[in-house]
């Protein structure tokens, strides 16, 4: 079952992030780019992307005549997806156990970031009933 596991950032949280000492920064970066890896290993890692800031994003909706329209920055929000993995996996527990090791990245000094990792399951279509 493939089950996606989105990293949430406060809306602070990429100036927080700018802010940490250089060293804290690249033991974070270091982390992901091992978790990646053993994920990888593991054949469970589908897909895994960071995401720039939110103000570099646009809300996008069709127009009348159906071309983009573009309203701005971000709208204001608490919260900002910051990145995600795809796995593939047997149960929903072991998307769980990834999502805490996650979750677990150091921050700070190396402090775990214990940041919220929201897990959904990714459906392979429709429900049936709806075909």
């Amino acid at each position: 079952m493939k089950y996606i596991l989105m990293m949430n950032c406060p809306k602070t949280g990429y100036q927080s992030f700018g802010s940490w000492p250089k060293e804290d920064i690249q033991a974070h970066i270091k982390f992901m780019i091992d978790f990646d890896k053993v994920l990888k290993q593991s054949g469970e890692l589908v897909s895994a992307e960071g995401l720039a800031s939110p103000m570099e994003a646009k809300m996008v909706r069709a127009g009348k005549d159906g071309a983009p329209v573009t309203d701005g920055v971000f709208p204001e929000s608490k919260e900002f997806l910051a990145g995600y993995w795809i796995v593939d996996v047997e149960n929903a527990e072991r998307a769980y156990a990834i999502a805490a090791a996650a979750s677990a990245a150091p921050g700070p000094g190396g402090a775990p970031t214990n940041m919220p990792i929201e897990v959904r399951q990714v459906m392979s279509g429709p429900p049936e009933e709806f075909l």
